[in-house]
């Protein structure tokens, strides 16, 4: 393929997803060295919500489709949750090791206030809660800041339960009940998520194998596993698509399930918290070719949403731990529908989105004086 022919195809991509979206906006502040996009993908069931996250990317062209792909995926995880927001997504390029400042959060405050109240943000790959609380100083629409800030503290919590929810149902569908214990686990990634979901499984006796590439976090796990009694194998990152076990639980990046790794796995299961895990739709049909069944990611993961989407209504730790409950019935709903109309779960659970955002768009079709969100409290 030429580099012309290349160009096109990303291109008309990109065009394509493009106009899937209601709004696409580039952000530049050359004083701070910001270089933002943020993009809204549907603001049906509300102002759009989704992380911001930091990367070198290493075109305009590839932030762009990460961010478009991404908001996408908010509007389908925002219906699956139940939450008054709609999808969004913002990407800032550059490292986050060498090039954030707090001037750079607040400029980057500033042009997500300039959307008046259509976007709101917080922490993603590769920013933090701290870097938010510059951009707090600009706008009200930020979410997921410490605790002492008003916030609702660390997502990561309820991201992980979340996945315990799923690892219950997808137990209950395979094996005819939710036990933990006795099952083999594969989990990629032990990052905040990744390692306390392995700790809760290592303390309900479950077999663990695990990798991660911080070397320091292997051995942490491995000691509380010596700690607990339970046996915790440490493989290496190509390893673990080859692991016997009766679940593969991807806490790293996404595209993990692809054409090369689908052919290795051995597993009855997967049910993870990274985002994006299919390298591409129709990987879900190949998965259910080979009997493999899998939980949709943005069902999975949807903890740490629920929790900044509820922030909003004031932090309430026990409305959080309710509301994450859910992922445990709407896994098992989207499990059944895709047995009882022979479909994808992927396909299910898009389509259980769709329906809910068309009934919303009904019940929208009215004008109100006011937009404003009755539920932010700081307004």
């Amino acid at each position: 393929m030429s580099l012309l022919e290349r160009s096109m195809g990303i291109q008309t991509e990109l065009y394509a997803n493009f106009t899937e979206h209601e709004q696409v906006v580039f952000c530049n502040d050359r004083q701070t060295g910001l270089k933002a996009i943020i993009a809204i993908h549907d603001t049906t069931l509300g102002p759009a919500l989704g992380g911001c996250r930091m990367r070198p990317y290493s075109s305009i062209e590839e932030a762009v489709n990460d961010v478009l792909r991404l908001s996408k995926g908010m509007t389908y995880k925002c219906a699956a949750a139940d939450v008054d927001f709609g999808g969004g997504k913002a990407v800032i390029i550059g490292d986050p090791a060498k090039d954030k400042s707090p001037e750079m959060f607040r400029a980057f405050g500033r042009f997500v206030d300039s959307l008046n109240g259509r976007f709101y943000t917080g922490t993603d790959m590769g920013t933090t809660m701290n870097d938010f609380i510059y951009a707090s100083k600009e706008t009200n629409c930020i979410v997921g800041v410490p605790e002492a800030y008003g916030g609702s503290g660390d997502s990561s919590i309820p991201t992980a339960q979340g996945v315990i929810y799923g690892l219950k149902a997808t137990n209950n569908v395979l094996f005819g009940d939710e036990t933990l214990t006795n099952r083999t686990y594969a989990i990629q990634g032990l990052g905040k998520v990744g390692y306390k979901v392995a700790e809760r499984l290592a303390m309900e006796g479950a077999e663990i194998y695990v990798t991660d590439i911080d070397e320091t976090v292997l051995q942490k796990i491995k000691e509380r596993g010596n700690e607990l009694g339970t046996k915790v194998n440490v493989v290496t990152n190509k390893e673990i698509y080859r692991v016997k076990a009766d679940i593969y639980i991807p806490c790293a990046f996404g595209g993990v399930i692809n054409d090369e790794t689908i052919e290795q796995f051995e597993i009855k299961a997967i049910v993870g918290s990274a985002n994006n895990q299919l390298s591409y739709e129709k990987m879900a049909e190949r998965l259910q070719e080979k009997g493999i069944l899998y939980a949709p990611d943005y069902i999975v993961n949807s903890g740490g949403l629920i929790q900044v989407a509820d922030e909003l209504y004031g932090p309430n730790k026990e409305r959080i731990i309710a509301k994450t409950k859910s992922i445990y019935t709407s896994l098992l709903e989207v499990f059944e529908k895709s047995v009882s109309e022979q479909m994808t779960t992927v396909e299910a659970a898009n389509r259980l989105c769709k329906k809910r955002l068309e009934d919303r768009a009904r019940l929208n079709r009215f004008f109100l004086q006011s937009r404003r969100p009755k539920w932010d409290i700081r307004r």
